[in-house]
């Protein structure tokens, strides 16, 4: 087999919601039915995302999620904080919709139905972990992301902070950032 394309199909309350955010990041509606179900599909260079409406649908209760993997993803996300930026004057970090900052494994979209878009770097096949402070960001960002406890969160990534003397100063580079970025979700201003 070859050519094969899987394209993921989500969940919405609203699909005028879902398609006026994903035009504000730069993708087209390449397609849109209002009956029998409301549909739409969006697409942005290789990037096909489908959506239905369901009634009842509540965001925050969603597990809806899809991996993009890209080359860069920070190119992507600051095409993504541009359109963010232009429409709510910031880039959205906490609520839905919203999005994280960009880190070595990439960044968090939560669209307005819910939907976790993760964006990943093409190719990192099983990377090495090379201390307890690249181990503690990657918890951390897996307990802010997809559990909703920052606060958590920040108490592990400080631990590690004050743990770990033989980081390299990218690795407390980027502990650091997400530090901010959950000092920032939870109005905790240091």
């Amino acid at each position: 087999m070859a050519n094969e394309v899987t394209i993921p199909l989500l969940p919405c309350a609203s699909i005028d919601e879902v398609a006026e955010f994903y035009v504000m990041l730069g993708f087209t509606v390449t397609y849109r039915q209002y009956r029998p179900t409301e549909y739409l599909s969006v697409r942005r260079e290789d990037v096909d995302l489908h959506f239905f409406a369901r009634p009842g649908h509540e965001p925050a209760e969603s597990y809806s999620s899809c991996l993009i993997q890209v080359e860069d993803p920070r190119s992507l996300y600051d095409a993504f904080a541009a359109g963010m930026r232009t429409v709510y004057g910031r880039v959205l970090l906490t609520g839905i919709p919203r999005m994280t900052r960009p880190r070595r494994d990439g960044f968090l979209v939560v669209d307005p139905g819910g939907n976790w878009i993760r964006v990943v770097p093409s190719v990192r096949e099983n990377e090495p972990v090379r201390n307890g402070l690249t181990r503690a960001l990657r918890n951390a960002v897996t307990l802010a992301g997809s559990h909703g406890a920052e606060r958590q969160a920040l108490k592990i990534l400080e631990g590690a902070l004050a743990r770990e003397v033989h980081a390299s100063e990218e690795e407390r580079e980027s502990a650091l950032e997400f530090r901010e970025e959950l000092l920032a979700r939870l109005n905790l201003h240091r």
